[in-house]
């Protein structure tokens, strides 16, 4: 899997993550995929500190959180793989 694969099926994750927490799909919902290196996904949010009233959940995203992530990326995927943020 390459990154524009993922990134294709990205919305995928992130319904699949919404239905089973939601929680952890408010803390992804706008993470920009950067890189996808070794089955290491990077995650960025600049995003969130562009908008009015950035919002930062940083602190929300825990292994637990993280977790539930990972775990729709392989059901949806297929693949393994896992998520790191800079």
């Amino acid at each position: 899997m390459d990154l524009v694969e993922l990134k294709s099926r990205w919305n995928d994750v992130l319904d699949l993550l919404e239905r089973r927490d939601r929680v952890a799909w408010i803390a992804y919902f706008d993470a920009r995929l950067a890189s996808l290196d070794d089955d290491v996904l990077t995650l960025q949010f600049i995003d969130a500190e562009k908008m009015s009233g950035a919002h930062d959940y940083k602190a929300t995203r825990n292994d637990r959180i993280r977790g539930a992530l990972e775990s729709a990326i392989k059901e949806v995927t297929g693949n393994k793989i896992r998520v790191i943020e800079i």
